[in-house]
């Protein structure tokens, strides 16, 4: 049965006191654990979470989980003018918050390295539309002037400039660092990257990562309690199954 908008929300919420790998391990990391893993991907051919190439600027501002609104980004065509800023920000208000924004950056490798996507007045725009995380394939610029700010930056680097660009699509499936992205999944990150799952799964992944987090605590705790080296194999037995 489906929940409301502001249930949503509340799980959410308490998604963000969990890390991501938390999030990854009950969704997909081990699917002979049926008890703890959901199994909704292939673990290693999924596609379901970012790569090493993607890095929080800002880890002390923490975790964040919203819905994804997706939008792609490149080069001037003169022959496609259809989209602009304002289709995604129509996308952004749209869509129930907080939302994470997803930008897909399709320049050519020389360009792509070299173009600071998101700078101070695009990231307000955002921030008054609810966005609480920015995510990018690619560079990005004015990093101190987003800290402030407290929208989260996922990014590849950063760089100090750009040249002219356009909207090419709004509220697409995307890749964003080896990760698979829909419009309306949900997106959970810090610094050790980001993971998608369905809107639908929510209750559900809440209830794994909370019963997966109590037993993580009593194996760690038990792990601290010898310094027995059959004792600690013996403990963890059966963890990476």
């Amino acid at each position: 049965m489906a929940i409301s908008v502001e249930r949503e929300r509340e799980i959410i919420r308490a998604l963000e006191d969990f890390d991501t790998p938390s999030i990854t391990n009950v969704l997909a990391t081990y699917p002979a654990r049926e008890d703890i893993c959901m199994g909704l991907y292939h673990p290693w051919e999924g596609h379901w979470y970012t790569d090493q190439t993607l890095r929080a600027m800002y880890p002390e501002l923490g975790r964040r989980c919203g819905y994804a609104v997706t939008c792609v980004v490149g080069m001037p065509d003169p022959n496609f003018k259809r989209l602009g800023w304002k289709d995604v920000f129509q996308a952004v208000a749209a869509a129930p918050g907080p939302v994470v924004m997803v930008m897909k950056q399709n320049f050519p490798e020389e360009i792509k390295k070299i173009n600071g996507l998101v700078g101070g007045n695009m990231a307000s725009a955002f921030k008054s539309l609810g966005v609480t995380a920015i995510m990018s394939d690619g560079p990005s610029r004015d990093i101190d002037e987003l800290r402030p700010m407290g929208i989260q930056y996922m990014l590849t680097g950063a760089t100090a400039g750009h040249g002219p660009f356009t909207i090419q699509a709004v509220n697409v499936p995307v890749e964003i660092c080896g990760m698979h992205v829909c419009p309306g999944e949900m997106i959970h990150l810090d610094e050790s990257g980001a993971v998608k799952f369905p809107r639908d799964k929510l209750e559900e992944v809440l209830e794994r990562v909370t019963r997966l987090r109590e037993e993580e605590e009593e194996k760690q705790r038990m792990l601290r309690s010898t310094s027995d080296p059959e004792l600690l194999a013996k403990y963890m037995a059966g963890l990476y199954k």
